[in-house]
């Protein structure tokens, strides 16, 4: 069993983690900015990624360093990230961390990727920048309650008789559930099969987004919800448009929907090899996200 530092604990995916990486017998940091709140699994620890000062007590005696953190709320998120990836690689450099394990986006070298999904190949780079391995895992959009994309998703269905959309809704991803996602990253800590590779990880379904709120629509409500595309619909107005309907803010929206013209699908599976298991289909992620609240 490792020693290991999980960043973003209270987040989305962390608070998920932690208590994976506990029950499987790791010794797991749990690092936070407010330690003195934290009441789940694992030793909270204080920690700030844009503060690379702090890292060095929550880093020492640590083997595997998870990376969960993101600023996708921010104008200026791409900047923010790469600062704090390269300042997080070289505080672990510094500590003798073995392997640091990074949650990044899908999507294929070369494309005309998103601001959104540069950054993440950036953050990749910069986290091994100082020479520690780094494993990462490229998922799209991940399925759970509490998510952006999904809470995105349910509140959309919940609240509209119908639906505008634009082109980019033709496009296809393979939505991942976080059951999935947690299961992936539990299995490549400490794995030696794992430590420095890329791994492209994804659901059952390859899916365009029409196809995920008809799904979603459903479950949730027995019948589809009524869908109206239109030719033209900008990332700007899309993102306004989302943040009057549901609870996501412009400048998250507009940073999601700026991915959403790239088709991001899964094309290797040696995951599968390593972390042996089926994943979930989108509407099994669906139901869990709805049965969790």
């Amino acid at each position: 069993m490792s020693n290991v530092l999980v960043t973003g604990a209270t987040g989305f995916v962390g608070k998920r983690l932690v208590p994976v990486l506990v029950e499987q017998g790791h010794h797991v940091k749990a690092m936070t900015r407010h330690p003195e709140t934290y009441d789940a699994p694992g030793e909270p620890v204080f920690g700030d990624v844009h503060d690379p000062g702090t890292l060095a007590e929550a880093l020492t005696d640590v083997d595997v360093a998870v990376y969960l953190v993101h600023s996708l709320g921010d104008d200026d998120f791409e900047r923010k990230d790469a600062e704090a990836a390269r300042g997080f690689g070289l505080a672990a450099a510094a500590a003798g961390i073995k392997q640091i394990v990074y949650l990044g986006g899908l999507g294929k070298d070369g494309e005309d990727l998103s601001a959104h999904l540069r950054s993440r190949r950036e953050v990749e780079e910069l986290l091994g920048s100082s020479g520690i391995p780094v494993t990462v895992l490229r998922a799209a959009i991940v399925v759970g309650a509490g998510g952006i994309s999904w809470e995105m998703t349910r509140q959309l269905v919940k609240n509209l008789p119908a639906m505008v959309v634009p082109k980019w809704a033709a496009t296809r991803t393979q939505p991942i559930a976080v059951d999935d996602v947690t299961r992936y990253l539990a299995g490549v800590i400490g794995n030696d099969q794992a430590v420095g590779r890329v791994f492209e990880v994804g659901g059952a379904d390859q899916l365009s987004y029409l196809e995920m709120l008809q799904q979603a629509s459903e479950v949730m409500t027995g019948r589809k919800v009524p869908i109206i595309k239109v030719p033209v619909l900008t990332p700007q107005l899309s993102s306004y448009w989302i943040s009057f309907i549901t609870s996501v803010d412009v400048t998250t929206g507009r940073n999601l929907i700026d991915s959403m013209g790239t088709e991001v699908i899964q094309t290797e599976f040696a995951i599968r090899d390593v972390v042996p298991g089926e994943p979930l289909t989108y509407v099994e992620a669906v139901e869990r996200a709805l049965a969790e609240g």
